[in-house]
């Protein structure tokens, strides 16, 4: 078996839950971390019996919650422990995400002498106004001074950044977006606020206590955030992302790239010889399962090649360049026309996606719609 050379870590701790967050997490239960790290070791075991040997990899990528809610000690073992499972070579992507609030020299030290290399900043706003609606625990000074003591330890700084949050303006947005520019970063993620059923966020919009911006304030902030970061030098090389040239996310490309990844802790999805797996979402499940060395599975799917063809296809499309239909069709066997033929032959029509020179991709007006044509592409219409 060919193992995948990707491989995603879940700590799910947290100071506390945001309004926004769906995550797999807990909030102020730090006595849980010692049943964590034993789980998490126990499961990673499990994992290298199968695979008969450390494996190499070439991206690690630590998400949450909140990696470093660990203290500088925690995060030594935590990065300790995964290179005792996997080999990683000097030029891999170890990316770790981080809130400004919790990043101490100390905590500094122990990611940069564990071989990180990468830091994911959730700095969402430079607007403290903003900050405060979306219950983040800094303020837009204290991520800014953190951006600045990121760079200068570590050669890739990443920063997430949310548009269409209530009461944010496109002034307000625009002053975010130029702030950040500003800063010694080489990648932005800039997504538009989501309201996930169960959040707290979803909850009061229920009840009318918080408004959603309006779809054309959403549009207005997508496209400035293009502008802005473009004119800045950042390449928009995926709907929401953005990159200096050398500094797209290696790890996230495997993901729209529809290649296989590994993945370990609580909720954590992972896609391995065309099954895909999701671990339990509930954090107690997870330690209590794995403290009794049995696995605990959410969901478990079997991809059949059509599955595996419609979800590439809708992937490869979220990237700016889309992808070169010949390759596509080598890659899986198939030809474009007649698998999903109608559906990119209607989409074209309605000026969602354009040929050019046998790349098939978003038009400007698709990006828009992003997400209605990837729905299209998960149940395409074979041609005629």
């Amino acid at each position: 078996m060919t193992w995948p050379e990707a491989v995603y870590i879940h700590v799910p701790f947290c100071f506390r839950r945001c309004g926004y967050c769906d995550f797999t997490l807990v909030a102020d239960r730090d006595q849980l971390i010692p049943r964590w790290f034993d789980c998490l070791g126990r499961e990673l075991q499990v994992h290298r019996e199968q695979a008969g040997m450390r494996l190499p990899v070439s991206t690690v990528f630590f998400g949450g919650g909140t990696p470093t809610h660990l203290d500088a000690g925690q995060l030594h073992r935590l990065l300790e422990l995964i290179r005792s499972h996997f080999e990683w070579s000097d030029d891999a992507e170890i990316s770790m995400e981080a809130n400004p609030e919790a990043l101490d020299e100390e905590r500094l030290e122990a990611l940069q002498r564990g071989g990180v290399n990468r830091i994911s900043l959730g700095v969402q706003s430079f607007d403290d106004t903003v900050l405060k609606v979306l219950e983040r625990a800094h303020t837009a000074d204290v991520a800014e001074d953190a951006v600045r003591r990121v760079a200068a330890r570590f050669p890739a700084v990443s920063l997430d950044l949310i548009f269409g949050v209530p009461e944010q303006s496109n002034v307000s947005w625009e002053q975010t977006l130029r702030r950040a520019v500003s800063l010694p970063v080489q990648h932005v993620s800039a997504y538009g606020l989501t309201w996930e059923q169960g959040t707290s966020f979803y909850r009061r919009e229920q009840q009318g206590r918080m408004m959603r911006a309006t779809e054309e304030l959403e549009r207005e902030m997508f496209l400035r955030g293009i502008d802005v970061l473009q004119q800045a030098g950042f390449e928009h090389y995926e709907v929401s992302n953005y990159a200096r040239r050398g500094f797209r996310c290696r790890h996230n490309l495997v993901y729209w790239h529809a290649k296989e990844y590994l993945a370990f802790g609580p909720g954590a999805a992972r896609y391995v010889g065309g099954i895909r797996s999701t671990n339990c979402r509930s954090v107690l499940r997870w330690l209590n399962s794995w403290e009794s060395d049995q696995a605990c599975l959410e969901e478990t799917e079997t991809l059949g090649h059509a599955d595996r063809v419609s979800e590439a296809l809708m992937l490869a499309l979220r990237l700016r360049e889309g992808f070169l239909v010949r390759d596509f069709e080598d890659r899986f066997s198939i030809q474009l026309q007649q698998f999903a033929g109608g559906t990119v032959r209607r989409l074209r029509d309605q000026g969602l996606l354009e040929l050019v020179e046998g790349t098939l991709r978003l038009t400007p007006d698709g990006l828009l719609l992003a997400d209605t044509v990837a729905a299209e592409m998960l149940n395409p219409e074979a041609g005629h």
